[in-house]
């Protein structure tokens, strides 16, 4: 089977676009990652894409143009965009199309997320007496991971510092305004010990990948970069789940550790190959537990790298380079394409002031969803 390779990229802006729908910023992203290919939509042989609350992907192809091509709507929470573009990875590996396009855009509206319990098998009157807030699962999740491993609070405001510093050097971030420390730590709690400053927030945005048979990589870019591994996988028997309302008393692995076991052995690499990684940061406590999870460190030795700065900009292990879900939001449809889209851009080496230094040359992303979903990848030069 073919390898496959990315040779187009385009975005718009994360955060809040007045006057813009979702499907329009989409339609944004796409152009601009065809323009980045020099090629037209009439080049693309088929599509995926998704949106949670900004409608149908497909109906993008009334601004783009009607070609007939086989355009399929995607919806896997969070990790919309990371199944959106390993469906385009595995149907160019079939071999029954050579170019697609992965794309996936949102427009959420202000405050929370508004989750259906009905749609996660639980009873309406579970939301209805707000025990479907999500910001409660993350704060008794990264609780339990704190007491177990001796993370500290302090650490969680050092990866929302970072965050937002790096975001300050990203103009298509939403949140650009760098933070202090003691101010993270001394902001309003939401759910102990996670402050508001240490979670992200719904938001606007877009993302379009085009990727096509590695052999026909250069037809269109003289920099093309390859997808080398992309997994996907559900949670297993006592994983911890979002919207639960029990944990099992026999704990399971995260989901992210099968998918990134599973994206290393397809690409026939290890951990130590990998320059930089994109990880889901939902909130601080996420980022923190998705280096173990995805195996760059071990369960506490994140407190040291933390506060020894191995994991900013100019750290040994730079995660989350553009700032990440806590500076740019998340819109669900977008958010793992975000990811993908930053990699591309700083293993081309054009990331401007938030360039990672050493000419990086194989990068990492991870997105994980509710209830308990996770994508991964790896892409190289």
């Amino acid at each position: 089977m073919s390898d496959v390779a990315i040779i187009g990229i385009g975005i718009h802006p994360f955060g809040r676009t007045e006057g813009m729908t979702g499907l329009q910023q989409g339609i944004h992203a796409a152009r601009e990652a065809l323009s980045d290919a020099e090629m037209e939509w009439s080049d693309i042989q088929f599509a995926f894409g998704g949106s949670a609350a900004a409608g149908s992907a497909d109906a993008m192809v009334n601004d783009l143009g009607l070609t007939g091509i086989p355009f399929m709507n995607v919806s896997n929470g969070c990790a919309t965009g990371g199944s959106s573009l390993l469906s385009a990875y595995t149907t160019i590996k079939s071999g029954q199309f050579d170019i697609g396009m992965a794309v996936g855009f949102d427009k959420h509206p202000r405050g929370a997320f508004n989750a259906d319990p009905e749609a996660s098998g639980l009873p309406r009157w579970y939301g209805e007496t707000g025990l479907m807030l999500t910001t409660q699962f993350f704060g008794m999740k990264i609780q339990r991971y704190m007491n177990d491993y001796g993370i500290t609070s302090d650490s969680l405001a050092l990866v929302a510092e970072k965050a937002f510093n790096n975001a300050s050097l990203n103009p298509n971030a939403w949140r650009r305004d760098p933070v202090s420390k003691d101010t993270i730590l001394n902001a309003m709690m939401v759910s102990d010990p996670l402050t508001k400053y240490m979670f992200c927030s719904p938001a606007e945005g877009a993302v379009a990948l085009i990727l096509c048979k590695a052999e026909l990589a250069h037809k269109y870019t003289s920099k093309p970069l390859f997808l080398k591994g992309a997994a996907f996988r559900s949670r297993p028997l006592g994983s911890f789940e979002v919207f639960s309302p029990s944990l099992e008393i026999e704990r399971g692995p995260s989901p992210t550790v099968g998918a990134s076991e599973a994206t290393f052995e397809m690409a026939g690499m290890t951990r130590e190959d990998i320059d930089l990684a994109q990880l889901q940061d939902t909130e601080s406590g996420a980022e923190i537990m998705h280096m173990a999870e995805n195996g760059f460190c071990k369960d506490g030795e994140q407190e040291k790298l933390l506060q020894d700065g191995d994991t900013k900009l100019n750290g040994s292990f730079p995660v989350n380079t553009d700032g990440g879900c806590i500076a740019n939001g998340e819109p669900v449809g977008a958010s793992g394409l975000r990811q993908v889209y930053e990699n591309c851009v700083q293993l081309r080496g054009a990331a401007g002031k938030r360039q990672v230094e050493g000419n990086p040359k194989t990068a990492y992303t991870h997105v994980y969803g509710a209830p308990g979903i996770s994508a991964c990848t790896i892409v190289t030069t």
